[in-house]
């Protein structure tokens, strides 16, 4: 009978391997000194090398971690299998028609310190744009000006993107890759053929484009199925919380870096 590829977790690898799931990541600082688990099970403080890197020409998809931990767990099978069946390093043919008609997108990103922010991204059928088979981009309009993803964007350019189909074909797709951040005009200059309509006349100030690095599919074992109604805004309210801006009562909470405005800053 042969072994499943998935055994319990413990025991399958020595403890070095087992302790990466829950390490710390290291700090620009300490450049791996003191972080990484593997310093306590021998002199060396190196970072862990990734056990596939020279077993193939072209390394494999993924992360140093992934790999040691499908290696700790005994994952490496299917694994592989993944990496060989589903994960492109451009968009096919496929891929551009499912971009074309999603409504809304995740977009993960993270400053150069690895502190990350998820953040919804939305508009009608085809917002993302696809320019090429490794290369797509998505509009930014005017918003609250706090400017997370961008401002992760310029420290860091790595992004994922998760778009999910709840609707009809519940599946997902995700598209790893590298991001800059373009001027409207600027990209319409190279992209003439950019939509010049947009959802409720809102017009783009800039767009993010991202370089494709891997492209794979979100499997639909969990994903929910969705009904699309219409969508409703109470505009026309004075209502905060109705309309959204302060739903969560957040507000007049303390908060340690809110500096109270001085007494008669305020204009009459």
């Amino acid at each position: 009978m042969t072994p499943p590829d998935h055994p319990t977790p413990s025991g399958t690898a020595d403890a070095a391997l087992l302790d990466l799931e829950l390490s710390d990541p290291p700090t620009p600082n300490d450049a791996w000194q003191a972080v990484t688990p593997l310093q306590h099970h021998g002199p060396a403080a190196a970072p862990p090398r990734d056990p596939f890197v020279e077993e193939r020409p072209v390394p494999l998809p993924g992360s140093t971690g992934e790999h040691l931990l499908q290696r700790a767990y005994g994952t490496e099978k299917r694994a592989r299998k993944f990496y060989d069946d589903q994960v492109l390093d451009h968009l096919n043919p496929q891929m551009k028609e499912f971009i074309g008609r999603m409504e809304m997108a995740f977009v993960a990103t993270s400053d150069s310190h690895g502190e990350c922010d998820s953040s919804l991204r939305a508009g009608p059928p085809g917002f993302l744009e696809v320019l090429d088979d490794r290369h797509l981009c998505y509009p930014e309009y005017r918003g609250n000006g706090v400017l997370a993803s961008l401002g992760n964007i310029s420290e860091n350019p790595h992004v994922g993107i998760l778009l999910v189909d709840f609707v009809t074909d519940l599946i997902g797709l995700h598209v790893n890759g590298k991001a800059r951040i373009v001027e409207d005009a600027d990209l319409r200059s190279i992209y003439p053929a950019l939509p010049a309509e947009f959802d409720r006349g809102r017009t783009p100030e800039r767009w993010v484009v991202v370089q494709v690095e891997e492209a794979y599919i979100h499997c639909r074992k969990h994903i929910p199925r969705m009904v699309p109604v219409l969508r409703t805004r109470s505009w026309g309210t004075d209502d905060v919380k109705r309309k959204g801006g302060d739903y969560f009562e957040s507000k007049g909470m303390p908060r340690p870096w809110h500096r109270p405005e001085p007494v008669g800053s305020r204009d009459c």
